[in-house]
């Protein structure tokens, strides 16, 4: 009872706190500058954090962490990749050229900053396009990855967590703007990063400190191998067998798709263009690697250290992927619940909904925006804030369905097969991006 009484006053607390900042966004939301892109003067610590909290979401956290269990530590690289590509190239040799170009241009989103750039309007309707057709997928894994934590916690139906999972992020990202997102995007970024420390920090402590966790976890390879040998796996604290299966997923799909493919990622760009000037993105840097080194890192480690807990225990005895059922995203959530105590699982908790929130709010204003700004007011020639504003959240409901339906069909349709979802959905969505804005992007900047 007391347990559930602790949850039940951090969620409330939590929902106030986004419930109010939501608010404060609407009320302070008078022009589409500000619905779009927060007014152009944003602090640059909030957006260091709202971006890092965009970035990170339940994909990282239950889907990356399931992967980190599956192919071990050499997932590491990804962060340094999060890291230096996603923070200090972007920051510093990405977002102050973009951030000067937007505001030259009077560019609010990114495909009108594309087609501006190349005076085009087949670019611009290309890029709003490609967002409103293949986002979803990514919005859609983030909505699972959250409602499959919620699923082992309270012990419901994944469809009912998914339900009221995503009744809350639609109604909070349809009323705020990019101002209400941001302000409870920083917050979020915060509790992400007090939760995933703890984490990190009770996980080491109980496998007796950071040397003998890494020791034991590198003599389970035999196992690692007797399991996952014909796959390319070599242990836990090791790098897959170069050419094998595991090696070209983990180095293709996840690493580079996702290190690099975060360059030319809509709703993170258009963050770029929250700041008043190139400097306060410099400033950013060192708040933003702290916080993708911290929460990527550290999750990923955990994922990988799961092994330990899963393989020691009489009761299951079996690597991670075995006890989660072959299903990867129930690996993180069985863990936290099986062996850490029950105020962190409901901490974790918060951290995961605020993980999802932030992103889903995120992808779904990109979205909405996509369909407000890029394709209505191009086609109809509209130049009123107050209907820009009204369609673009009519683009967001729209979206908002379809991302809820393939997060109820993806789970169907690959149960028991051992797939990796969310990371791969996030992957694939992450690679396109790359492929199709990043040559085009960085060729108009330089």
């Amino acid at each position: 009872m007391g347990g559930m009484l602790f949850l039940s006053l951090l969620v409330i607390a939590y929902l106030f706190l986004i419930s109010f900042l939501g608010y404060r966004g609407y009320r302070n939301t008078r022009t589409a500058a500000d619905y779009l892109v927060a007014g152009g003067g944003a602090h640059p610590v909030v957006m260091a954090l709202s971006y890092g909290a965009a970035f990170i979401s339940t994909s990282a956290i239950v889907g990356f962490g399931g992967a980190a269990a599956m192919f071990g530590l050499g997932i590491l690289w990804l962060v340094f990749l999060n890291v230096f590509v996603g923070v200090f190239i972007a920051f510093v040799f990405v977002g102050i050229p973009t951030r000067a170009m937007g505001h030259r241009l009077g560019a609010h989103t990114f495909p009108e900053l594309l087609g501006r750039r190349f005076d085009s309007e087949t670019v611009h309707q290309f890029a709003a396009w490609l967002i409103l057709l293949f986002m979803p997928l990514y919005a859609g894994v983030v909505l699972m990855g959250a409602s499959k934590f919620i699923e082992v916690r309270f012990g419901m139906h994944y469809e009912t967590a998914l339900f009221f999972f995503s009744i809350i992020v639609a109604l909070y990202v349809i009323l705020g703007g990019l101002k209400g997102v941001m302000y409870a995007d920083a917050m979020q970024g915060g509790i992400m990063l007090f939760g995933i420390t703890l984490l990190v920090f009770l996980a080491y402590q109980r496998l007796g400190g950071v040397v003998p966790a890494h020791a034991r976890l590198t003599g389970l390879a035999d196992e690692a191998v007797r399991i996952m040998g014909t796959e390319g796996h070599r242990g836990w604290t090791a790098m897959p067998a170069f050419g094998s299966r595991f090696w070209w997923v983990l180095v293709t799909s996840i690493m580079l798709g996702v290190g690099v493919g975060v360059l030319a990622q809509p709703q993170l760009a258009v963050r770029y263009m929250t700041v008043k000037s190139g400097q306060e993105l410099n400033r950013a840097v060192l708040v933003g690697g702290v916080f993708i080194l911290m929460v990527t890192g550290g999750i990923y480690v955990v994922g990988a250290l799961s092994n330990v807990y899963f393989l020691n225990d009489p009761e299951i005895g079996q690597v991670s992927l075995v006890a989660a059922n072959k299903d990867i995203e129930q690996i993180i959530p069985l863990f936290i619940t099986r062996y850490m105590p029950g105020w962190l699982g409901d901490i974790f908790f918060v951290t995961l909904m605020s993980a999802a929130m932030s992103t889903a709010c995120g992808l779904f204003h990109a979205m909405g925006t996509a369909a407000g700004r890029d394709v209505y007011d191009r086609i109809s020639g509209n130049t009123e804030s107050g209907r820009t504003i009204l369609v673009t959240r009519a683009g967001i409901f729209a979206t908002f369905l379809v991302s809820v339906a393939l997060a109820y069909v993806l789970p169907v349709h690959f149960r028991g097969t051992g797939t990796a979802i969310v990371a791969r959905g996030t992957a694939i969505f992450f690679g396109l991006c790359a492929a199709s804005f990043l040559p085009m992007f960085l060729g108009g900047l330089f």
